[in-house]
């Protein structure tokens, strides 16, 4: 019996994203990668064996399209189901029963949101044929997926769609005004600029192009910047502070510094910033990195990430980006050592692999009664020494020249100015006692 909801639902209209969906694969716009005819995605579907696929990527990349074009192309029924779902566990039985008479491509988006119980109840219904399934997610697989799930399903990454792709697709989209009644064109900038803010996401600049051309009486539409500014105002950055995003970005943030290329330094960090990413969180980072990529080449480069976290806890944003793209700045420009980093993993490496030795005598605590007798002498200080130094072991024998191996690549830098200062002082120890060890 139908009810006044239902003849409501059926007369209300569809988002454009869902109108202008492609209905096979040869209308999909990117991901050649995947569905170029000679891609393995492409030849599975063409032999009629698809199985377990999982596509992987960030929104309005086009999973959902593909998964539905992949079903028409193949001819199976089309089931489509969310972790949101009430009864997920019996509607997949459901589904793996009926599947029995019909051929059948199951549909779940958000997978990651399953439960370990629910996975492998899909699991076990892969694994026998019973239906091809595709899973979809934003979220990395490989780390949240079972590892059940990811080593017996293909996975697919989707990449963001390029600013020619977005174009193609919003040309294509605006062709469906016509339908009712209007023309909508696009000033060349305008087009552009959609297309480049909707940072590889079609369903974002399908969005936005509905905003700006639904509800306005006119028989032709130029669609301006002006339009496409006031659209996307209030649209946020693709970022999750607790998926790839976050991580992928830091990442991006990082590595630009340990290039030395300032401008994409800056820019990951305004990406950072923009998406309202925890001043004190990019301070620490940059703290570890100091050391780690700069480390004795600029030691000072460690204060300044220091600094930066200090004064971030104190002002936070707006004024925080300045403080922290100083920082970013100065570990970006300065010489580059990770001699720290490779020295102390080298002698983690090295005690886990021989424990640790035992303490020579003389370098033993001695700052309590009864340490002489127990024979705990003969340190001697550098500093009772003109040179402020003196020749004398200080660990095991053999592992002299394992850990430290330095970095210094030009005369300006404090590792540098180190190596010369020690090799000075030990060749004049070497002249004064040339049957040293």
């Amino acid at each position: 019996m139908t009810d006044l909801f239902d003849k409501a639902n059926a007369s209300k209209p569809k988002p454009l994203a869902e109108e202008v969906r492609p209905p096979s694969l040869r209308e999909i716009i990117g991901q050649r990668h995947i569905l170029g005819p000679d891609e393995d995605l492409a030849r599975s579907i063409a032999s009629g064996r698809l199985g377990s696929v999982v596509f992987y990527g960030p929104p309005g990349t086009g999973k959902t399209t593909i998964s539905r074009a992949i079903g028409v192309e193949m001819k199976l029924s089309f089931e489509t189901l969310h972790p949101s779902d009430k009864g997920i566990s019996d509607r997949i039985r459901k589904i793996a029963d009926e599947a029995r008479f019909k051929p059948t491509l199951l549909f779940i988006d958000e997978i990651h949101r399953l439960s370990s119980a629910i996975l492998d109840l899909l699991l076990g219904f892969t694994e026998e044929g019973r239906f091809d399934f595709i899973g979809a997610t934003t979220e990395n697989p490989y780390h949240n997926l079972t590892a059940g799930i990811v080593s017996r399903t293909t996975i697919y990454e989707l990449r963001p769609l390029t600013v020619d792709d977005l174009k193609t697709a919003l040309l294509r989209a605006a062709g469906h005004f016509r339908g009712e009644g209007m023309i909508v064109t696009f000033q060349p900038e305008a087009l552009e600029l959609l297309a480049r803010k909707a940072g590889g996401d079609a369903r974002k600049a399908l969005g936005a192009l509905e905003r700006i051309a639904v509800g306005r009486n006119v028989e032709e539409l130029e669609i301006t910047t002006g339009m496409v500014e006031k659209s996307l105002a209030a649209s946020p950055v693709t970022y999750d502070r607790k998926g790839d995003a976050h991580y992928d970005t830091i990442s991006a943030f990082v590595k630009s510094m340990r290039g030395g290329d300032e401008d994409a330094t800056l820019y990951w960090l305004a990406a950072l910033v923009h998406a309202g990413e925890d001043p004190r969180y990019i301070a620490r980072r940059m703290m570890v990195h100091a050391s780690e990529d700069v480390g004795l080449a600029d030691p000072s480069a460690l204060q300044s990430a220091v600094a930066a976290l200090l004064a971030v806890e104190k002002i936070g944003y707006p004024e925080a980006s300045i403080v922290l793209a100083q920082a970013a700045l100065h570990i970006c420009r300065a010489p580059k050592s990770n001699s720290a980093y490779r020295g102390i993993h080298a002698a983690l490496s090295y005690i886990r692999a021989n424990n640790i030795g035992p303490v020579p005598n003389h370098l033993r605590d001695t700052h309590y009664e009864g340490a002489a007798p127990l024979g705990r002498g003969g340190y001697r200080s550098p500093h009772a020494s003109p040179e402020g130094w003196v020749e004398q072991e200080y660990g095991p024998k053999e592992i002299r020249g394992l850990f430290y191996q330095s970095d210094a690549r030009d005369n300006n830098t404090f590792e540098q100015r180190a190596d010369s200062f020690w090799e000075k002082l030990r060749k004049r120890a070497a002249i004064r006692n040339p049957f040293r060890r």
